[in-house]
């Protein structure tokens, strides 16, 4: 289980630094829809061979997977667009404060609900109060 919370930690630390990378490239050459191009690119041809590394044979079962699993793709779209083009005007820190509250409340949500196949786990007032301290947290960065 330590593994997986250190993959997971690693990844949440690159959420800033792909904010921050990409908006800079897309302030660069003056396009954030280009710059997520070139980002999409870029992540596509790391899966590609992380794929075939660890055995292609699951790319051929793609044409079985029900059709709605795809929207993934979208909402990833949606983020690094969205971001790449929101953190230059909005800063990084506020754009992924934003991203993480959203990503609270959607994962209680999925999580309460068992949604798309996930484990169910109940939102208690635990959980409740949890998400409202990170509400509060991303206001009072906005005051600041």
């Amino acid at each position: 289980m330590l593994h997986y919370a250190l993959i997971m930690l690693a990844a949440g630390l690159g959420i800033p630094v792909l904010a921050a990378l990409n908006a800079a490239l897309g302030q660069h050459i003056g396009s954030p829809a280009a710059a997520g191009v070139v980002l999409f690119a870029v992540a596509f041809a790391a899966a590609l061979i992380y794929s075939v590394i660890r055995g292609p044979a699951a790319l051929m079962l793609l044409p079985e997977a029900p059709k709605h699993l795809f929207l993934a793709g979208l909402l990833v779209a949606f983020y690094v667009l969205s971001i790449t083009h929101v953190a230059p005007h909005f800063g990084i820190g506020n754009a992924v404060f934003f991203v993480l509250l959203g990503q609270l409340v959607s994962a209680a949500a999925i999580d309460h609900f068992g949604l798309f196949g996930a484990q169910v786990s109940p939102l208690t007032l635990m959980r409740a109060a949890g998400i409202s301290v990170m509400a509060l947290g991303v206001w009072i960065t906005q005051l600041a």
